[in-house]
């Protein structure tokens, strides 16, 4: 895979991909190169797990008077209740 391929991998593992990118992604997947197929959906996998590690290696525990915090802000978005 050239880097382009490898960059496209990225951004499909990302969920960031635009019509464009994604234009081209098909175009890899319909590719009839069965290894080249194959290489990306490896890359894009493999990329998928190690954020996945990192995610979970690098998680807290969020304040616990957030979530009031943030109940309260939704609670005053709140258009008032018809009666």
């Amino acid at each position: 895979m050239n880097e382009v391929q490898i960059d496209l991998a990225h951004a499909v593992a990302l969920a960031s991909i635009d019509d464009e990118d994604h234009h081209a992604v098909q175009d890899l997947l319909d590719s009839e190169d069965p290894a080249l197929r194959a290489e990306f959906l490896a890359e894009a996998q493999e990329t998928r797990d190690v954020l996945a590690a990192l995610a979970a290696v690098t998680a807290v525990q969020p304040p616990a008077a957030l979530r009031g915090r943030l109940l309260t802000a939704i609670a005053a978005e709140q258009p008032p209740v018809a009666s």
